[in-house]
C-alpha cells in the first residue's frame, strides 16, 4: 500500500464542552409555551372578561313621568357603587326601544312596555332583565254617565299621548279593537302627560289614555280629583287579557286611593302591560347585577296594584331573559360581589378568569419543557449519527487510494463539529457514547486503509 494509504490517522481529539444547564434551550423550549400562555391569558382578560364600564346610559320617559322618577332612583342607588347613570329623556317605551334597536344609538337600557315590541317588526340583539311592575291604562273621560266600553268614545276627541309613547301604541291597538281608528269620525289627539291632562279639564278633549311612560302620578291625581271626570272601568278585562297576551288584569279597590273620601267609590277593573328592563345583548354582567340589585329596591315593595316581592321577575314575554339576569334570579350576585366593595369584586372575579388560561394551556406546557429541552439537547448529538453512517458505508466499499483523503476530510471535520457542541452534564454519557463511536469508524477507516486490495496489490 502507498504510504498515503497506510498513513495513520492520528488520535481522537474531542474537548469536552459542558454545562451544567443550557440555557439557550431552555429559554427556546419554554419561550413559546409562555408566550401561547401569556397571549392567552391577556385575551381571556380584556375580551372574555372586560372591566365594567363606569356608565350606564338609560332611557328613561318624559319629565314628570314615572319611567323618569324610576330612573332618578336607580341612579342614586347605583351611585353607591360608584357607578354613574346618565339618563335619556324620551317619548316613552317606543322611543326606548328604537334607540336600544339602533347600533348607532348610544344606550345601554331602557324602560319598555309590553306589546311594544309587535309594532317596531324585527327586534335583535336585545334582552330583558326581568318585569319590573304592572303599568295601568288610566282612561278619564268626561261624561254624565258612566261607559263601559271603549266604543262608546266614537266621534269624541281622544288624547291618546305623542307619538313614541307606549301609551300611543296600546291606545291604538285598543281603540282598533272597538272599532275606533284613526281617518274616522273621532278625532285622535298626540297629547300626553300634563297637555293631555290640561286638555280634558279644559274640556278641549273628552277623554285621555293616559299611562305611566308619558304622565305624572299627580296629573292622575288631580283628574281623580276634577268634577265631571271619570275613571274608565274595564268590566270586559279578562276579554282583554285573552285577547292581548300582554296585558293583565288589575284590580283597584274601593276607597284605595282616598279612604277619607273613598276614591275610587267602587272596585274598578283595570287593564294594562307589564313594564320590562331591555338592555343590548353585551351589557356587561356586573352592571346587569347591579341593576337588578336596584330593580328589587325601586320596584319590590307593595303597592295599589302590586304585592311585596312580587317585582322584578324572570318573566318572558316579547323578549328572552338574559342569562345573567336568570343566574342572578335564581341564585343571587356572585361570590365576591357580596363581601367586597363593586370594583374590589370585579377585579377579584376578573382575576378568577385567568385560572382557565393557566390551567388548559400553562401547566399542560410546563410539563411538556423537560421532554422539549431533552430533544434540542439529544439531537445535536444525533444528527451527527446520519454523517457517520454514511461515512461507513462509504469505507465498506472498499475506497481507492485517492478516496481515503476525501474519507479523512469527511472524519475530521465529523469530528471537529462534534468537539465543538456543548450540551449539559446530564448528557455527556450520550456525548462519550457518539465518541466511541467516531472511534469505531476510525478504525474501520484505519483497517481499509491497511488491508491489501484496498486500492492497491500488496
Amino acid at each position: 500500500m502507498s504510504e498515503g494509504g497506510r498513513r495513520k490517522l492520528g488520535p481522537i481529539r474531542l474537548p469536552a464542552r459542558f454545562a451544567l444547564v443550557s440555557w439557550r434551550d431552555l429559554a427556546l423550549s419554554l419561550g413559546p409555551i409562555v408566550l401561547i400562555s401569556a397571549a392567552a391569558i391577556w385575551a381571556t382578560f380584556w375580551y372574555v372578561r372586560p372591566a365594567p364600564p363606569d356608565t350606564i346610559i338609560f332611557s328613561a320617559g318624559p319629565e314628570g313621568s314615572s319611567y323618569r322618577v324610576h330612573a332618578e332612583k336607580y341612579r342614586r342607588i347605583l351611585a353607591r357603587n360608584g357607578i354613574k347613570l346618565e339618563i335619556l329623556a324620551s317619548q316613552g317605551s317606543l322611543e326606548n326601544l328604537k334607540r336600544l334597536n339602533d347600533p348607532a344609538f348610544n344606550v345601554d337600557v331602557g324602560f319598555v312596555q309590553g306589546g311594544v315590541a309587535a309594532s317596531l317588526g324585527a327586534v335583535d340583539g336585545l334582552v330583558s332583565l326581568g318585569s319590573m311592575f304592572h303599568q295601568p291604562l288610566a282612561v278619564f273621560y268626561r261624561s254624565g254617565a258612566p261607559l263601559a266600553r271603549l266604543s262608546g268614545f266614537q266621534g269624541r276627541r281622544l288624547a291618546i299621548g305623542a307619538a313614541g309613547s307606549g301609551t300611543h301604541v296600546l291606545a291604538l291597538a285598543l281603540l282598533k279593537s272597538n272599532g275606533v281608528e284613526p281617518g274616522g269620525r273621532t278625532r285622535l289627539l298626540e297629547l300626553a302627560g300634563d297637555a293631555a291632562v290640561q286638555a280634558l279639564i279644559r274640556g278641549k278633549v273628552d277623554a285621555a289614555f293616559l299611562m305611566g311612560d308619558s304622565a305624572a302620578g299627580k296629573g292622575m291625581r288631580t283628574l281623580l280629583d276634577a268634577p265631571g271626570i271619570r275613571l274608565l272601568d274595564f268590566p270586559q278585562a279578562e276579554g282583554y287579557v285573552r285577547r292581548f297576551r300582554y296585558l293583565s288584569k288589575l284590580e283597584l279597590p274601593m276607597g284605595s286611593i282616598d279612604l277619607g273620601r273613598n276614591l275610587p267609590s267602587r272596585d274598578l277593573q283595570l287593564i294594562g302591560p307589564t313594564v320590562e328592563l331591555i338592555a343590548r345583548e353585551d351589557l356587561h354582567p356586573a352592571l346587569s347585577d347591579l341593576l337588578i340589585e336596584a330593580a328589587v329596591e325601586v320596584h319590590g315593595g307593595a303597592t295599589l296594584l302590586q304585592r311585596a316581592g312580587e317585582f322584578p321577575a324572570p318573566v318572558e314575554r316579547e323578549f328572552r331573559i338574559s342569562d345573567d339576569a336568570a343566574r342572578y334570579y335564581k341564585s343571587g350576585k356572585g361570590l365576591f360581589y357580596r363581601y367586597l366593595p363593586f370594583w374590589v369584586a370585579s377585579l377579584a372575579d376578573r382575576t378568577m378568569v385567568l385560572i382557565v388560561p393557566v390551567l388548559v394551556l400553562l401547566i399542560p406546557g410546563l410539563r411538556l419543557v423537560p421532554v422539549l429541552y431533552r430533544w434540542r439537547v439529544t439531537s445535536r448529538i444525533y444528527r451527527w449519527y446520519g454523517s457517520l453512517l454514511a461515512l461507513e458505508r462509504d469505507i465498506r466499499r472498499d475506497p481507492a487510494p485517492e478516496d481515503m483523503e476525501e474519507l479523512l476530510k469527511r472524519l475530521a471535520g465529523i469530528e471537529e463539529a462534534v468537539g465543538s457542541i456543548k450540551v449539559p452534564l446530564s448528557f455527556a454519557d450520550q456525548l462519550y457514547v457518539l465518541r466511541e463511536h467516531i472511534g469505531f469508524v476510525r478504525a474501520r477507516l484505519e483497517k481499509s486503509g491497511a488491508r491489501p486490495g484496498a486500492g492497491e496489490t500488496p
